[in-house]
């Protein structure tokens, strides 16, 4: 048993040595706690098997009060391994590289804590977008989707695609629209900003300050999240019963 510390106020998980190596980690904790796992351990292709003693859950696989069974189940081998899309982010200052952080859900770029607009130039694969003036813009992984991203009116995506999401926040128009975008594809977000309240926010938990001229590169990650699944839970069931509270679902 190897015990690593979290800071439970952003869920940051200091990698221990002896994890990179182990068959199986147990994730107790909410959502927040695997997401920081994950960006530790999925460069190591370690398998994650997420329990929820936190609030909403939708990424665990499993209650504590059902933990017995389910690891009764994983020793038989009743279990699927699901890979999850990853997404790397380069911060760019004066063409320097600054930054450089890893995804499981999303990354974003937007308006600090004071109620300023945000402009950014999106580009994909070096294909001008569009010009976006709002709170701010969500590249998303299909786990993402159903996230921050939701909640600002990006689609909902089935775990298995690799697609991106780009979903602006709060747009200052009519006609600004989230875009689902093959994985494969490079996003460049470039900030224009007077004011230097402008951030970048990976995961909701790591990131940080931006300045007018920046630019955030985003492409998959050449790794993947490894969850372990039990067969008798699906992506819809799971949606029905996290995002809808319906209490048939599992």
């Amino acid at each position: 048993m190897v015990d690593v510390p979290i800071d439970h106020d952003t869920a940051i998980v200091e990698t221990h040595p002896e994890l990179k190596s182990c068959e199986l980690v147990i994730v107790l904790g909410g959502d927040g706690t695997l997401l920081g796992v994950a960006r530790q351990l999925s460069p190591f292709h370690v398998p994650m098997f997420g329990v929820n003693i936190g609030h909403l859950g939708f990424l665990t696989e499993s209650e504590p009060s059902q933990l017995e069974i389910a690891l009764e189940r994983i020793v038989a081998g009743e279990y699927n391994l699901e890979t999850r899309l990853m997404l790397e982010a380069f911060v760019y200052r004066d063409l320097q590289e600054i930054a450089r952080f890893t995804a499981l859900n999303d990354v974003g770029v937007g308006k600090g804590s004071f109620a300023r607009m945000v402009t950014l130039d999106v580009h994909v694969d070096d294909v001008y977008v569009d010009t976006y003036t709002g709170d701010g813009m969500i590249v998303a992984t299909p786990t993402g989707s159903t996230a921050y991203s939701l909640s600002c009116g990006g689609p909902i995506v089935s775990p298995h695609l690799q697609v991106m999401v780009l979903t602006p926040v709060c747009p200052h128009t009519l006609f600004s629209r989230p875009c689902v975008i093959d994985a494969s594809s490079w996003v460049r977000l470039s900030v224009h900003a007077r004011h230097g309240d402008v951030e970048l926010a990976v995961d909701g938990q790591e990131g940080m300050r931006l300045l007018a001229g920046d630019e955030v590169l985003v492409r998959k990650a050449p790794f993947q999240a490894t969850l372990v699944r039990l067969p008798d839970r699906e992506f819809f069931g799971v949606l029905r019963s996290k995002l809808h509270g319906d209490p048939s679902s599992t």
